[in-house]
């Protein structure tokens, strides 16, 4: 114990050095003086102690501080929740948060939306239904602050629904409630709602921020929705956002996905200061649109800068190998990773050198390459060696490889339909009845595709044999007249692509109204003859669909772009750019 002056002297020393505390040292040597002078239980000198580490990003310290108190104020109890949502230990936050409740504490309007910063950042959604109970019950269901902080915590939950319900009884609402209803309908999907949300909240006078611009330019991207993705670049040089280096790389990024390459790359070539992920976007634009050698030269050009590609970027790389099929480049280029880099390739690095190897018929090297990898393989690797499979006919790897898949992922309804459709291939027909019993059994539903086509500023979507579209009697007569004209040319459908148990006539038909063929169709009603007809479809294009598009560019004179959820297909001339390696 200090035995010269008086105690409470010290403790108001010590007290004023904390209040003008400005550096971590003087905290670090302040928190030792406390000790020293045996103050350890002086409450009020260690939770100023503990709020000021928290203040310096150091949330442990002022954990360990905040187990000396004996009974820790409610104020103190929110300030440590705080820290450790805002340094992402949201575990930790969660915990504490939870200590609280269960000791009759009440977290205030400035902890609870921390306490669904963590649970947003878990993905814990039942979590987040109990921190919103609590709120209300706490009398703060009315906080315009906590209310943003519930929208936010129910998008990035995936529960939209949730997110909407809150936003639509908020009596006020700011640009950031506004933005994580934006960003929670673009990252889960809803584009087209993306898109709708940002027109309401530019009507409301509510200006956009980057993480808006960002995910309305993303949204354009999955639909393919070009002209108002050029409203939306237009819009961002208008509102001061062009020498930002993240919208260009999004505006880039969009264009590329919407098949305007030469639109992406002249952005390029006019955004300064470009960063790694603006060189690696561009490196994967090309890669998707089977560039592959352009791609490689774009990443021998950033390295000459002085840019040091990430994994990413080498991601990009041997995706764009990959889809070109260029195998003797992408081994190189996977050995530079380590040997000129030292980057230590990760999960999807692997995964686009298998695929690489899968596609160039190389399935035992990739067989090798993925039992020698330093990780866990996870399901995307096994079925990209799957898919090979496929294209080689090599049943017995398939049925190995399928029972690395299922182990990992029993409920994989894609998986199990190309397997379905390796054994259809071999005339295993009691096979494919087998898996088709298993996903009846396991209820492993596919994901149900559709095609997007834009045209007058709207986006319409079709489904397989949908005939919800007012067009839909035209549409279906042009499908027909197709189907007479490319039969004429030498098209034969390629019926393995449907089940074996129904009729030969019953299969084709199934072929002829798959989603894309529809928009397409769409496509030659409504444009010019000329116009170039761009399809985004949310699966990959079919093999029969695949051919006949080929015909119909052929047929029609038009060149058909259709971006798949792998790659883009440039049809021209009864050509595909990808020169049917897909």
């Amino acid at each position: 114990m200090y035995k010269g002056n008086p105690i409470n002297e010290v403790v108001l020393t010590i007290s004023s050095t904390l209040q003008r505390c400005t550096n971590f040292n003087t905290l670090k040597k302040t928190h030792a003086k406390v000790f020293s002078y045996g103050l350890q239980n002086d409450t009020h000198l260690l939770t100023k102690l503990a709020t000021l580490y928290v203040s310096f990003k150091r949330v442990d310290d002022a954990s360990l501080v905040f187990e000396f108190i004996a009974n820790p104020c409610s104020y103190l109890w929110n300030i440590l929740i705080r820290g450790y949502a805002t340094e992402g230990k949201f575990s930790c936050s969660l915990v504490l948060y939870s200590k609280m409740i269960r000791k009759g504490l009440q977290p205030d309007k400035f902890a609870f939306p921390f306490a669904l910063k963590s649970c947003a950042g878990l993905s814990d959604l039942e979590m987040g239904k109990l921190v919103h109970q609590h709120l209300v019950c706490c009398g703060c269901g009315s906080d315009v602050f906590v209310n943003a902080a519930l929208v936010d915590m129910y998008a990035k939950c995936g529960a939209v629904d949730g997110a909407r319900l809150v936003f639509d009884k908020m009596a006020v609402r700011d640009l950031v409630s506004w933005t994580s209803m934006i960003s929670g309908y673009a990252h889960n999907g809803y584009n087209s709602e993306t898109l709708g949300f940002f027109g309401l909240m530019h009507s409301s006078g509510i200006m956009p921020n980057r993480i808006s611009l960002l995910s309305v330019l993303l949204a354009c991207g999955n639909l393919g929705a070009l002209k108002k993705g050029e409203w939306f670049h237009s819009y961002m040089i208008r509102t001061g956002f062009r020498c930002d280096i993240l919208v260009a790389t999004a505006v880039m990024d969009m264009y590329a996905k919407c098949g305007s390459l030469d639109l992406a790359r002249k952005l390029f070539d006019e955004t300064k200061g470009k960063d790694v992920v603006c060189w690696s976007a561009m490196i994967s634009s090309y890669g998707v649109h089977g560039n592959g050698i352009k791609a490689i030269d774009l990443f021998n050009d950033m390295v000459k800068t002085g840019a040091r590609p990430n994994h990413v970027t080498f991601t990009c790389v041997l995706s764009a190998c990959s889809h070109s099929g260029l195998l003797e480049e992408g081994k190189q280029y996977f050995a530079m990773m380590k040997e000129e880099f030292g980057i230590a390739p990760k999960l999807t690095n692997y995964s686009c050198m298998v695929d690489l190897l899968g596609r160039a018929g190389q399935l035992s090297e990739a067989e090798k390459l993925i039992e020698s990898m330093p990780m866990e393989p996870d399901t995307s690797i096994w079925g990209s060696l799957l898919g090979a499979c496929r294209i080689y006919n090599d049943l017995d790897l398939a049925e190995r490889i399928a029972d690395h898949i299922f182990r990992l992922d029993p409920f994989h309804a894609g998986y199990l339909v190309l397997l379905s459709n390796i054994y259809a291939a071999k005339f295993r027909w009691t096979e494919v009845e087998k898996v088709r019993k298993v996903m009846v059994g396991r209820k492993a539903s596919k994901i149900q595709g559709f095609s997007f086509i834009e045209f007058n500023n709207m986006v319409h979507k079709f489904g397989v044999g949908d005939r919800s579209h007012p067009q839909s009697d035209r549409i279906y007569s042009t499908l027909e007249e197709l189907a007479t004209s490319i039969k004429r040319l030498g098209y034969v459908p390629m019926t393995d692509f449907v089940l074996h148990d129904i009729e030969e006539e019953t299969k084709q038909e199934a072929l002829s109204y798959h989603s894309e063929r529809l928009a397409i169709a769409f496509g030659l009603i409504n444009t010019d003859p000329g116009t170039t007809i761009r399809i985004t479809k949310n699966l990959r294009i079919c093999g029969d669909c695949h051919i006949a598009i080929k015909f119909i560019s052929e047929i029609v004179n038009r060149v058909i772009i259709v971006r798949d959820m792998h790659r883009f297909h440039h049809f021209e001339h009864g050509v595909c750019s990808c020169g049917d390696y897909w």
